[in-house]
C-alpha cells in the first residue's frame, strides 16, 4: 500500500513540476501577445480615441502627456459646469475639435513619423 502512495506521490509530484513549466511558458507568451498588441506604436489607439472622446483628454494619457491631458479633462469638465449658465456653450466644442483634430493627425501620420513625434519627440500638441 505504502509503494501504491509513494508511486501516486511522484506522480503528483511530477505532473505538477509539468504544470508549472507550462503555466510559465504560457504567461511569457502572454506577456509577448500583450506586449506585440499595445506595441511601442499606440498611433491606432490614440487617434480613434482622440476622434471619439478627445475632448477628455484620454489618447493624451494613453501617451504619456498627464498634464495635458488633465488640461483638456478640466477645460471640458469647467465648460460643461459653466454651460449650465450659458458662458460655458462657448467653450464646449473647443476640446472636442482639438481632439478631433489630434485624431485625424496621429492617424494620417506614418507609423515610423507618429513613433518618432509624439513617442521619442514627446510633442504635446498637434
Amino acid at each position: 500500500m505504502s509503494e501504491e502512495n509513494k508511486d501516486f506521490g511522484d506522480k503528483a509530484e511530477e505532473a505538477a513540476k509539468e504544470f508549472k513549466e507550462e503555466a510559465k511558458k504560457t504567461a511569457e507568451e502572454f506577456k509577448e501577445g500583450l506586449q506585440g498588441a499595445g506595441g511601442d506604436n499606440k498611433k491606432i489607439l490614440a487617434g480613434i480615441l482622440a476622434i471619439l472622446v478627445g475632448s477628455l483628454g484620454v489618447h493624451k494619457f494613453i501617451l504619456g502627456y498627464n498634464k495635458e491631458g488633465f488640461i483638456l479633462l478640466g477645460v471640458s469638465i469647467a465648460a460643461y459646469v459653466l454651460s449650465c449658465v450659458g458662458i460655458g456653450l462657448l467653450f464646449v466644442w473647443i476640446p472636442g475639435i482639438i481632439g478631433l483634430v489630434e485624431g485625424i493627425i496621429y492617424l494620417t501620420k506614418s507609423d515610423a513619423e507618429f513613433y518618432n513625434t509624439y513617442q521619442v519627440g514627446k510633442k504635446p500638441w498637434f
